[in-house]
C-alpha cells in the first residue's frame, strides 16, 4: 500500500518538497493548539503511551525526537496476537492500527503533552480511517488507553479540542482500552530515520518532523532516540 502510494505521489511531482496535508490541514496547522486543561501530574519514573494515526514510520520518527522520550516501538494494537503481522494487518480484517507505543518520562513530558504533539503535528485527527495516501482501519487515528486516568485526559482533550474549532472538520480519533501492543517487524523499527531519502518518507513523515521542531521547539531533540542503539536513549540525560 505504501509502495502504491509512493508511485502516485512522484506521478504528481509532489517528490520534491510538498507536505502531505490538505489545504485545510495545513490552515489547521497555523493555528494554536491549546494544552489539555486537563493533564494530572504523574512523578512516576515512566509512563506508556499507546497511540494510532497512520503510518507508523512517520509516527515513530516524530516521537523519537520528543524531548523526555525514551523509548518508541512501532507494531500493532486493536487485534489479536495471532494477527499482528505486516501482511496480515494491511488486509484490512484484523481490526488492528498501526501504532506506536512511547516511553516517557512524565517528570519531564506529561502524557497530555504527548497528546498535544500528536493532535498538532503526528496525525490529521479528522481523517477517517486513513491517513494522506494511506486507507483503511490499520490508518485510523486512535488513542489505546493504559488507565483510567490517561482515558479521561484523552476524552477531556478531544472535547476541549472540539468546544475551540481548531480543526477543520470533527475530531474521529478513538479512545479505547489498550488490550495489547505488538512490536512490528525488525525492518519496520526506526524507518524514518535509517531512510531519510525515501520517497514516501520524504512526501508523508519529513514535514512532520520539520512542523515538531517549528511549532514545539520546546519539546524538540534534534537527536532522535533509537529503538536500535541503546546509547541515544542516554543521550541529553534521558535515560
Amino acid at each position: 500500500m505504501k509502495t502504491s502510494s509512493v508511485l502516485a505521489a512522484l506521478s504528481l511531482g509532489l517528490f520534491m518538497s510538498a507536505a502531505p496535508l490538505s489545504a485545510s490541514r495545513a490552515d489547521d496547522l497555523r493555528k494554536p493548539i491549546p494544552a489539555p486543561a486537563m493533564d494530572p501530574a504523574n512523578d512516576a519514573a515512566t509512563e506508556v503511551a499507546v497511540l494510532a494515526g497512520g503510518c507508523f514510520w512517520g509516527q515513530q520518527g516524530v516521537f523519537e525526537h520528543v524531548k523526555g522520550v525514551t523509548q518508541v516501538v512501532a507494531g500493532y494494537s486493536g487485534g489479536a496476537k495471532n494477527t499482528a503481522t505486516y501482511p496480515q494487518v494491511t488486509t484490512e480484517t484484523t481490526g488492528h492500527a498501526e501504532a506506536v507505543q512511547i516511553t516517557f518520562d512524565p517528570r519531564q513530558i506529561s502524557f497530555g503533552k504527548i497528546l498535544q504533539i500528536y493532535f498538532s503535528v503526528a496525525h490529521d485527527p479528522t481523517e477517517l480511517n486513513r491517513q494522506g495516501p494511506d486507507s483503511g482501519t490499520s490508518y485510523r487515528s486512535e488513542i489505546f488507553f493504559a488507565n483510567p486516568g490517561q482515558q479521561a485526559t484523552a476524552n477531556a482533550y478531544i472535547a476541549q479540542l472540539q468546544a475551540a474549532k481548531l480543526f477543520s472538520g470533527p475530531i474521529v480519533t478513538k479512545v479505547e482500552a489498550l488490550k495489547g501492543f505488538y512490536k512490528a517487524e525488525d525492518y519496520h523499527q526506526d524507518y524514518l530515520i535509517n531512510n531519510p531519502t525515501q520517497p514516501y518518507i520524504i512526501v508523508n513523515d519529513l514535514p512532520k518532523i520539520a512542523a515538531l521542531k517549528k511549532i514545539w521547539p520546546q519539546y524538540y531533540r534534534e537527536r532522535p532516540v533509537l529503538l536500535a542503539d541503546p546509547a541515544s536513549r542516554a543521550a541529553d540525560g534521558f535515560r
